[in-house]
């Protein structure tokens, strides 16, 4: 099994909710699909129009940003 991959994205200014549960129809961000659960949105705040890589493996100590983590899943 292939790990999954973070998702790159140019990020504008700004705060943004990146999902945490994984159930969100429009990943890597929050859409409330995690509503009922024990589960949060991360909140970020953009300061300037960047590069980041959202994790999607869940495994990173850095989340929601990636750290590499993925590589290390079979």
């Amino acid at each position: 099994m292939e790990p999954k991959k973070p998702f790159h994205i140019t990020e504008q200014p700004g705060i943004k909710y990146y999902c945490a549960c994984g159930r969100s129809a429009g990943l890597p961000y929050c859409d409330g699909a995690h509503k009922g659960s024990d589960f949060h949105p991360y909140r970020v705040e953009i300061l300037e129009e960047k590069h980041v890589a959202i994790c999607s493996c869940g495994k990173s100590a850095k989340l929601p940003f990636c750290d590499g983590a993925h590589k290390a899943l079979l």
